[in-house]
């Protein structure tokens, strides 16, 4: 396995994916940014629980009079809502959902917006010895092969859907007490196993957001990290930087070499 393809492994393509403009929201809204007449809904999940889509919305509404709903939920949810035209638009990190939902029509532009990185955390004396593996893959082989404990959001987001691809390429389906499953967003599934000292796959962004409360946990495996780039995209690549000392997405402009 190549280098670039490890790390493509590892890297989350955030993007918008649109919608012909409804009336706002079908769908009850987890927060509203703006207060102009111009409204319109879009949902997401750890963008918006970070704070990064209210930071986005609040300057876009300063010149075009705008209204947005957040809809909170994962990569999967958000697909689903799009497709039953419940949201105008999503941002989500699942490239092969989203060009199919292109293709197939229900979807009418893809939008690369930026990226952050998937990294495998662990209790820090990792008894499943996954810091010498090469491959995510690798490393839930390894996971597995000690049963240690592995949290699992289990619920279709684009982690999840990020975290059965490194099973599929292990050759493995995971399952068994040592595999729990919480259906449960980012930010609460790397809480529980913060507190039961598990291994989870978790996204760069909730990590870097998160780590000063993580008492047992660690970063395990990783690939490399990115930078950023212009109005949007100078908000997406500092977002964060003055909460926690650095910003917690990358730019458009890297991501697009591992949107292949």
């Amino acid at each position: 396995m190549t280098s670039k393809s490890i790390l493509s492994g590892l890297v989350g393509l955030f993007v918008f994916l649109l919608l012909v403009p409804l009336a706002f929201a079908q769908t009850a809204c987890t927060e509203s940014y703006g207060a102009g007449p111009n409204q319109f809904s879009l949902a997401t999940g750890s963008p918006g629980e970070l704070g990064l889509l209210k930071a986005l919305a609040e300057e876009f509404a300063k010149t075009h009079n705008t209204t947005l709903c957040w809809v909170k939920a994962g990569s999967g949810e958000s697909m689903k809502l799009l497709k039953e035209k419940k949201v105008d638009m999503i941002m989500v990190h699942a490239p092969a959902a989203e060009k199919k939902a292109v293709e197939e029509g229900w979807a009418t532009k893809r939008v690369l917006i930026g990226s952050n990185e998937f990294y495998i955390v662990g209790p820090a004396n990792d008894p499943a010895g996954i810091k010498t593996a090469k491959s995510a893959a690798d490393a839930y082989k390894l996971i597995a092969g000690s049963k240690a404990k592995f949290f699992s959001r289990g619920d279709n987001s684009g982690t999840h859907k990020k975290e059965m691809d490194a099973w599929a390429k292990a050759g493995i389906a995971p399952a068994g007490e040592w595999y729990i499953v919480t259906k449960d967003f980012m930010m609460a599934t790397l809480k529980r196993a913060d507190a039961e000292k598990g291994y989870f796959m978790t996204d760069s962004s909730t990590w870097v957001s998160a780590k000063k409360e993580m008492k047992n946990l660690q970063i395990l495996f990783r690939g490399d990290e990115f930078v950023r780039s212009a109005e949007g995209q100078n908000i997406i690549g500092t977002y964060g930087k003055n909460l926690y000392g650095e910003g917690i997405y990358n730019d458009a402009a890297y991501a697009k070499q591992y949107d292949q």
